[in-house]
């Protein structure tokens, strides 16, 4: 890990001390299911969703069985409920298939439904491996601070794994998640209470601008 890198680090952990997951879940397979509902959705709106959803099913069998409409219903206000139906019923079905939950990335990304960045979510915080999500924060954040510069989630993911120390991709996926939704914002970053304003490439740029 470079100097500015590991000091953009600390700056973001210096900012974000309680960092971490914020969708409630009590199994790796609760955790999936939030996942796949926080997909263009807040956390807060999953985890009173999911409150109530896992009182119903919480196991791949009960998800199966439960009939798509009550599924659609339950799951309703996060958004996009017809694509995260099916995919709730294709990954528990993939699950039972295969006989139990998966607790590698390849092979949750080989369930039905899940992609990488769910995966990759899953595996960091339901089972403590080293991975970054790429998220809309995390690929927002990353290349308008300028610790990446990539087109895509996937280029994002592998520039912020060769940049930094393995043992703080997890954390730093949170950092970068906690700094986009309360720092960094999408349309107005709140720059005046950014601690990385030093180091940041968009800063830098729109100070630069303002000036002229």
């Amino acid at each position: 890990m470079t100097k500015d890198n590991a000091e953009i680090y600390a700056l973001l952990d210096g900012m974000h001390k309680n960092a971490e997951c914020e969708l409630k879940f009590r199994s790796s397979f609760e955790l999936l299911i939030a996942v796949v509902l926080s997909a263009q959705c807040t956390d807060k709106r999953v985890n009173k969703v999911t409150e109530e959803l896992f009182k119903v099913a919480n196991t791949p069998e009960q998800f199966v069985a439960m009939p798509t409409e009550e599924l659609e219903r339950r799951i309703f206000s996060c958004g996009f409920y017809h694509n995260k139906a099916l995919a709730i019923k294709e990954l528990s079905q993939s699950i039972i298939e295969i006989g139990g939950m998966p607790t590698t990335r390849d092979e949750l990304m080989k369930l039905r439904g899940v992609g990488r960045k769910t995966a990759n979510v899953v595996y960091a915080v339901g089972y403590g491996g080293n991975a970054i999500a790429v998220d809309t924060h995390v690929f927002r954040v990353a290349n308008r601070i300028g610790i990446v510069n990539a087109k895509t989630p996937e280029a994002t993911e592998q520039q912020l794994m060769s940049g930094f120390d393995e043992n703080v991709w997890s954390h730093l996926h949170h950092l970068l998640i906690f700094h986009g939704r309360y720092v960094c914002h999408s349309r107005k970053p709140d720059c005046d209470v950014c601690a990385l304003r030093d180091k940041c490439k968009y800063y830098a740029e729109n100070s630069a601008s303002d000036n002229k």
